[in-house]
């Protein structure tokens, strides 16, 4: 099972608003399978996340880990269970928002 943070929940309803303010309903179905496969990744193996996002090593965290889902990453932590931190399309300014 996949505990979501609060922050990250704020962050795919923040999306999810976007999106449909721009008229992308694309982009809410490709963000939702993004956690999807997000979900799968981390449940298959909860230890073989990256550190951090590829572009952006110095975020690393101990006891936190990040996978590749689509176009986002998806922060989560090692616990039992993993907990979604939050959720950056590709391309963010992720040092930005951490």
């Amino acid at each position: 099972m996949i505990v979501y943070a609060a922050r990250a929940l704020r962050q795919i309803d923040d999306l999810h608003h976007h999106y449909k303010n721009l008229g992308h309903i694309e982009a809410i179905l490709t963000l939702d399978a993004a956690l999807y496969e997000a979900e799968r990744k981390i449940e298959a193996n909860p230890s073989g996340g990256l550190p951090a996002p590829r572009p952006y090593p110095r975020v690393a965290r101990p006891g936190r880990a990040g996978v590749k889902a689509g176009r986002y990453w998806v922060a989560y932590t090692t616990t039992a269970p993993p907990v979604i931190t939050a959720i950056f399309y590709d391309a963010a300014d992720i040092p930005g928002r951490v």
